[in-house]
């Protein structure tokens, strides 16, 4: 939020402060009004809530099978996927000095494994993922990809935010179990439930439940660390439940000691791409191709610029035009992500929604960067031990930082419709499609179109009209691969 800081009982910084020492001041701890405290804090904070990642997308992908049937290594995804995660979100801290990791894309992993995959090989596939990435990087320096971010009036930047805050709370109700989807077979219009059956059962609920109200309750004291107690507390209770019960799953993470602390590496996908062999896939046409790489860096492109926005508001970070600091390099690097993460074969790499539990732990710096990267890079040996961490107690963390990113509701004027209806959409759509990209794509044409049934049109910015379109065409893509003939 713009004024999470205050908000958050510390005062936002009004001018600079002299660092204590040269680390002090390259990332600017003291004048942000941090510590290196809350930093480290706030990167174990983001990691703990991130580290589902090395689980999940070696699930996703490697689950997956390509056009000839070959599926991915899981023991090699897992090392791929901590190895960008590691080197990329170090990269982000030093260079964009923003509380921002980052990792393999939930969402675009899948895209990768279900959609592009099945159309050629996982070497072609991934190239797609690398070109992508590289054309991010280019509308980086051309500066579209910054203007487009500055275009965007600022309710709507603090619109993204609160969707982000609802949309990740919800994910963490959906990852503890609190919430289901109901089968199909059950015959009914309501989407989700309470619990599995329309109750809370079982010990990995509870875990979960006494996680929410811990976290809320230290927050509410004020409690400095009571996002990352609140995971280490409910893990140590989960590895105790889990020691004296019978719990027949915890889901994707079992909090139990681990057979051996150490692991080797495995980076035989690491290069494992090729750049333009999709285009040579038989029984793929270029248009199909073309149309697979839009999807990939309209959803990339937008998804960044909302966490990015998110992240930034929710730190105190924007300065009084509502603008990012640094802006270029953290979108470059964002795209340089993308890159790795194909050539890595771990699929596309981006900022993370849940760096956002870093920032309710205080870290205002890339300097949470490095622990968080430290820890990922860590993980490349100790993945057994550090993977122990349950979604149950992981998850109240994402409950509680989406309280936090929703007070910045407030900052919206609802008085003015033109304003509030595309901040409604874009926060409503967010949490109900799952899917940060289509709430921006939300709001941006309802902004549009009612400025223009208001006479207003000449008041939006032309770039806001040309990712209007965009969207327009991303929300139609199946009638138009149809119309022209490649469905």
């Amino acid at each position: 939020m713009i004024k999470s800081q205050k908000a958050h009982g510390r005062p936002k910084p009004s001018g600079p402060v002299a660092g204590t020492n040269a680390v002090d001041r390259f990332f600017r701890v003291s004048q942000r009004q941090s510590t290196f405290g809350r930093e480290v804090r706030g990167g174990l904070a983001t990691f703990f809530t991130m580290a589902y990642i090395l689980v999940l997308n070696p699930i996703i992908l490697g689950s997956a099978k390509d056009k000839y049937g070959e599926t991915l290594d899981a023991v090699q995804l897992t090392t791929a996927t901590a190895l960008v995660a590691a080197v990329m979100t170090v990269i982000m801290g030093v260079g964009g000095n923003l509380p921002l990791a980052l990792a393999a894309g939930l969402g675009l992993n899948a895209v990768v494994g279900f959609q592009v995959a099945p159309l050629m090989s996982w070497d072609d596939a991934m190239g797609l993922i690398v070109l992508e990435g590289l054309l991010i990087c280019v509308l980086v320096v051309t500066g579209l990809r910054e203007a487009v971010m500055h275009a965007i009036p600022r309710p709507l930047k603090q619109a993204i935010g609160v969707g982000i805050g609802l949309f990740i709370a919800f994910i963490g109700f959906v990852d503890a179990g609190f919430v289901s989807r109901i089968p199909d077979a059950a015959n009914t219009t309501v989407p989700v439930q309470l619990g599995g059956i329309g109750t809370l059962t079982g010990w990995p609920i509870l875990v979960f439940c006494l996680g929410v109200l811990l976290t809320m309750g230290l927050l509410a004291r004020r409690v400095k660390g009571a996002i990352l107690i609140s995971i280490v507390t409910m893990t140590i209770v989960a590895i105790v439940i889990n020691s004296l019960t019978d719990v027949k799953s915890w889901g994707l993470t079992t909090p139990e000691w681990p057979d051996k602390v150490v692991d080797t590496p495995d980076f035989g996908l690491l290069g494992d791409f090729s750049l333009f062999g999709a285009f040579n896939e038989p029984g793929i046409g270029v248009i199909t191709v073309v149309l697979l790489v839009f999807t990939l860096v309209l959803s990339d492109f937008f998804d960044t610029m909302g966490t990015v926005v998110g992240i930034s508001a929710e730190a105190g970070l924007l300065d009084e035009d509502g603008k990012v600091p640094n802006l270029g390099r953290v979108l470059f690097i964002d795209g340089a992500a993308a890159v790795a993460g194909g050539a890595a074969s771990s699929s596309s790499a981006t900022s993370y929604i849940e760096s956002a539990a870093g920032v309710g732990e205080g870290a205002r710096t890339g300097f949470a960067n490095l622990v968080t990267g430290g820890l990922f890079a860590l993980a490349l040996l100790f993945t057994p031990l550090l993977t122990i961490v349950p979604l149950q107690a992981a998850a109240p963390a994402l409950v509680a930082v989406g309280f936090l990113m929703m007070t910045q509701v407030k900052q919206i004027d609802w008085d003015r419709y033109e304003i509030a209806i595309p901040a409604f959409l874009t926060i409503a759509v967010m949490p109900f499609t799952y899917s940060v990209t289509n709430g921006i794509g939300a709001g941006f044409l309802a902004y549009v179109v009612i400025k223009a049934a208001l006479g207003k049109a000449r008041e939006v910015h032309w770039l806001l009209w040309g990712a209007s379109a965009l969207f327009l065409v991303y929300f139609a893509i199946d009638p138009i691969e149809q119309a022209l003939g490649v469905k």
